[in-house]
């Protein structure tokens, strides 16, 4: 009698095990199937995009005189004038887009100054130029800190290339949530270096980063470099995995090539589509 009731005992355990272990796998499967929000993923693809744009913005303004209009950006106001400051050292940069918004020619409204110093030539190995920000905005993101690019040479393919610091933070549209935004990137000057034609600059992307928004933080490496054209508003190539903190991972895949405003991002085997702002 004692064995049989041990055995009945032993039998209720087994099956309440069972049980708990199924329910656990359920509720484990379940939160993965939830786990589908890409608000962090679209917060770091409008990080990506923003002090990418910076540089882009830079880049033009370092090839032009006092008092020129940029010309990647002007619609019929112009929208932005570039003043030279050659007598100081680091050399100086500003490239103001007026008090109130100026709607360029990406689409994108801006307003403030971009603040550049340099010490040589965008193409002089060795020269750095560092870019920050006053009162800055893009579409009504606020755009913080400060972006550090040096002129590295050539790489072993005999293309110049750039390693890229960026402590950045960015006030969100009509709220008060804010972002942080630091990475360290390699940025390969992979097309347009021999002609005189700024929009058919292409730049491949490399390197890791990390931010925290009001969801918590997340990292990310770029596991294929992503391609940025200068004739495009957007990334054209390249993917990233991205970690937020307790969730699962995300692959961000902007693509082969093709220049649109969407991008994808893989949690657990489902595939969800991002609007690029």
């Amino acid at each position: 009698m004692k064995i049989k009731q041990v055995k009945i005992s032993l039998f209720a355990v087994i099956v309440a095990g069972t049980l708990m272990s199924t329910s656990c796998n359920r509720n484990r499967h379940q939160d993965n199937n939830s786990d589908n929000d890409t608000e962090m993923s679209n917060d770091n693809a409008l990080a990506e995009f923003s002090y990418n744009d910076a540089l882009n913005i830079a880049d033009e303004a370092s090839s032009l005189q006092t008092g020129d209009n940029l010309g990647s950006y002007k619609t019929t106001s112009n929208c932005a004038t570039v003043t030279h400051d050659t007598s100081t050292n680091p050399r100086t940069i500003v490239i103001d887009f007026g008090a109130t918004n100026c709607l360029c020619n990406d689409g994108r409204n801006r307003r403030g100054k971009i603040l550049v110093s340099y010490t040589g030539k965008y193409k002089d190995a060795g020269s750095v130029r560092n870019i920050s920000f006053d009162q800055y905005f893009i579409n009504d993101n606020q755009i913080l800190g400060t972006k550090t690019v040096t002129n590295m040479g050539l790489n072993a393919s005999n293309q110049t290339y750039f390693t890229i610091t960026v402590a950045g933070k960015m006030i969100k549209a009509g709220s008060n949530d804010s972002l942080t935004w630091n990475c360290n990137r390699t940025r390969t000057w992979i097309q347009g270096e021999a002609t005189q034609t700024w929009t058919d600059d292409q730049y491949e992307i490399t390197g890791y980063g990390s931010g925290v928004n009001k969801n918590g933080n997340y990292t990310m490496v770029i596991v294929q470099p992503l391609v940025r054209e200068i004739g495009c508003k957007w990334f054209t190539a390249g993917t990233l995995d991205f970690q937020p903190a307790g969730k699962l991972l995300r692959t961000i895949d902007f693509g082969n090539g093709t220049c649109d405003n969407t991008a994808l991002v893989l949690i657990n085997g489902v595939s969800h589509t991002i609007t690029l702002k």
